[in-house]
């Protein structure tokens, strides 16, 4: 193709050739920051040879920018109005693999390994509860996202912040997190209302606390799905116990039952959860 693009008027000339009118509910906000897209290829230390999965590519300036960094980029969209985009922004680079698929139903252990394999990503906000848990899960070792800002402090908050919740716990558990770079919404076509962050997480080799998983995930779910009411109260309702085992589960682990989730950190919630397993409670 010919023109960048990071020019807009270049972009929806482009897109409209191809009948694409983006999609605000698809988060379809497409990054046109020069500054930005080099940058997120070296936060993500980007080497030749290196395997990405991208997911949301787009009309494909990230895709692009990986490709001329050495990738080899795996670039998973939903949207098949794209398809025929991203096939001709990416015709020069034929380590490109466009993917025409919804990311939570792919099977991407089945064309890459994870553990191998660096996610970078403009990440739409309706993927970030469904698909981050999922992806820090499994044994990616980095993961450079591009998210709203109110998404990036959520990922990142402690105890006691007000942003501070169970993505910000799954995070913790998993990997070391910064911010790389703040993002104005002028960087984007079409412009959205909120800024923006880059934000990268370095998967930690093991997890700082030894707990059962689905235990700790589950005591963790129930803390933050009653934010309003007490530990105790939240911890009933959300794990289906009752009052007397609640109030032994919170003894075992030496907390106070009138604190809320939001002020535990990720020790005391292992405390929990190794009550919890001690105690053979089904967690859910």
């Amino acid at each position: 193709m010919s023109g960048k693009l990071t020019s807009p008027s270049v972009l929806h000339e482009l897109l409209r050739r191809h009948g694409v009118t983006p999609r605000r509910r698809w988060g379809q906000n497409f990054l046109i920051d020069e500054n930005i897209l080099r940058k997120i290829p070296r936060a993500a230390q980007i080497a030749p040879g290196d395997e990405v999965l991208e997911v949301g590519p787009g009309p494909g300036a990230l895709t692009v920018a990986l490709a001329q960094a050495g990738a080899r980029v795996w670039a998973v969209e939903l949207d098949p109005r794209l398809m025929g985009v991203l096939a001709e922004t990416t015709a020069a680079y034929p380590q490109v693999h466009p993917v025409q698929a919804d990311i939570l139903t792919w099977p991407w252990s089945e064309h890459l390994a994870p553990e191998r394999t660096k996610v970078v990503s403009n990440l739409p906000y309706y993927l970030i509860s469904p698909l981050l848990g999922r992806l820090l899960a499994d044994r990616f070792p980095l993961l450079v996202l591009l998210v709203q800002q109110e998404v990036a402090h959520r990922l990142l908050a402690r105890p006691g912040q007000a942003d501070y919740g169970s993505l910000s716990v799954r995070v913790a558990y998993h990997a070391t997190g910064e911010i790389i770079a703040r993002v104005s919404p002028g960087a984007f076509y079409p412009r959205p209302e909120v800024a923006s962050a880059v934000v990268r997480l370095t998967r930690r080799p093991v997890p700082p606390v030894a707990v059962d998983e689905a235990a700790l995930f589950a005591v963790v779910r129930a803390a933050f799905g009653h934010r309003r009411k007490t530990l105790r109260t939240a911890l009933a309702q959300g794990l289906s116990l009752p009052a007397e085992k609640v109030r032994s589960l919170l003894a075992a682990a030496a907390i106070d039952g009138e604190r809320r989730g939001e002020t535990l950190t990720l020790e005391e919630f292992a405390m929990l959860a190794a009550a919890l397993s001690r105690r053979e409670v089904d967690p859910g």
